[in-house]
C-alpha cells in the first residue's frame, strides 16, 4: 500500500495551500464559554501569525533560510506528540517506546516537508472569524478562509499546556486531518505492522526532501 502524501481524499492544491496558510491567521474572539486565566488561544496564535508574516515579507532571505525560520515557528505551535497519539489511536498503546519516538519524529517531518512550502504561497486571502470556544484545557477556533469566490471553513482544535496553547487537529470543511491520517495509517498497520508503516513514512520523507525547491 502506498503511503499517501495528503490523507484528505480528492483534496486539491487549494486545500493544501489553505491548511498551513490558515494556521497562521490572526484570530479575534467574539464569544467564549468560560473565563480563562492567562493567554487565550487567539493571543498565542497571533504571535505566531505576526512572526510568520514578517518572515514571508523579508525579501533578504533566501528560500532555505525562509523555510527554516517558518519551520521553527510552525513547530512551536503544533503539538506533534499529541497529534501522533491521536493519529495512531489504539495503536499508540500497542507500540513500544522506540516505535513511538520514531513515529513522532517521522510524522512531524512528514507534515513539515509536505506542507511547509504552502505557506510561501501566501497571497492575501481574507479570513472571517466565526467563533472561539474554550472548555477547560481544550479550545476550538472556527474560521472561514475567503479565497476569490470560494469560502473554506477551517476549525482548529487546541490543547493548553501550562500557559501555552498548541494545535492538535485541523478540520477542513468538516474533515479532520487527524482522522484521515488515522484511517490511512491503521490500514497500513493492519497489513504491514508498525514497522511497515514507519518504513513507508521514512521513505516518503526522503522523497520529499529530495524534491527540488
Amino acid at each position: 500500500m502506498q503511503l499517501p502524501t495528503w490523507p484528505l481524499r480528492d483534496m486539491s492544491y487549494r486545500y493544501l495551500k489553505t491548511l498551513f496558510f490558515s494556521v497562521f491567521i490572526i484570530f479575534f474572539s467574539t464569544s467564549i464559554e468560560v473565563t480563562v486565566a492567562g493567554p487565550r488561544p487567539a493571543d498565542q496564535v497571533k504571535i505566531t501569525v505576526e512572526a510568520v508574516l514578517e518572515v514571508l515579507r523579508d525579501d533578504s532571505l533566501d528560500p532555505e533560510s525562509r523555510r527554516t525560520k517558518i519551520r521553527k515557528l510552525v513547530n512551536a505551535r503544533f503539538d506533534y506528540r499529541e497529534m501522533s497519539k491521536r493519529t495512531l489511536a489504539k495503536n499508540w498503546k500497542k507500540a513500544n517506546d522506540e516505535e513511538k519516538e520514531s513515529f513522532v519524529e517521522l510524522f512531524s517531518q512528514l507534515l513539515e516537508w509536505s506542507y511547509i512550502g504552502r505557506i510561501e504561497a501566501y497571497s492575501n486571502e481574507m479570513v472571517m472569524y466565526q467563533k472561539e470556544i474554550i472548555k477547560g484545557d481544550r479550545a476550538q477556533v472556527n474560521t472561514i478562509i475567503v479565497s476569490g469566490s470560494t469560502d473554506i471553513p477551517i476549525d482548529y482544535r487546541l490543547m493548553k499546556k501550562g500557559d501555552d496553547w498548541f494545535v492538535y487537529d485541523v478540520i477542513i470543511e468538516r474533515v479532520s486531518l487527524i482522522r484521515n491520517y488515522r484511517s490511512n495509517y491503521q490500514s497500513i498497520i493492519k497489513n504491514e505492522g508498525m514497522s511497515g508503516l514507519l518504513a513507508k513514512m521514512e521513505q516518503k520523507v526522503e522523497e520529499l526532501k529530495a524534491k527540488p525547491e
